[in-house]
């Protein structure tokens, strides 16, 4: 399947058009931010306390981290705790990055309803180009806030 600039898929249709083998899938994509996140001050979690945080039970997480550990994210041994790899280190950093600069764009062009879920829906499905574009606006709106006080003006007069 070939696609051109102007022509329009489902979203299934879309990923089928990328789809990559290596790819991680959103759920591989969860655990890996989470782990990072968890291990951050300490460089490990516990899977009682990655399931918790994903809201899973931990079977389903022992099989999703057996999974990571067997592609070269996790050194993880059964009862011992989740260490992420180089690899996975650099993914997860990048991963939670990704988080936030969606969730501060949503907050800044004042989504209140839903922002954790919202962010969740797009940081899956967006591309590096279109991460990049919003981090530059953020860092432009952050050192002219002038603009985004402009824009809340506007959205005033919009209501």
């Amino acid at each position: 399947m070939k696609k051109t600039e102007r022509e329009f898929y489902t979203v299934r249709g879309y990923a089928l058009l990328n789809q990559d083998d290596n790819r991680l899938t959103p759920s591989m994509e969860d655990y890996l931010e989470m782990s990072y996140r968890l291990s951050k001050d300490k460089g490990f979690t516990r899977m009682s306390d990655l399931a918790g945080a994903l809201n899973v039970q931990p079977p389903s997480a022992n099989k999703m981290v057996n999974k990571l550990a067997e592609l070269g994210y996790f050194i993880y041994e059964k009862y011992g705790v989740i260490q992420l790899t180089e690899k996975g280190s650099r993914i997860g950093r990048y991963l939670l990055k990704r988080h936030e600069v969606i969730e501060n764009f949503l907050k800044v062009i004042g989504v209140k309803d839903n922002v954790l879920e919202q962010t969740e829906k797009i940081e899956h499905n967006i591309t590096e180009n279109t991460l990049e574009r919003i981090g530059l606006f953020l860092k432009f709106v952050q050192e002219h806030p002038h603009y985004l006080e402009e824009f809340k003006k506007f959205e005033t007069e919009e209501k």
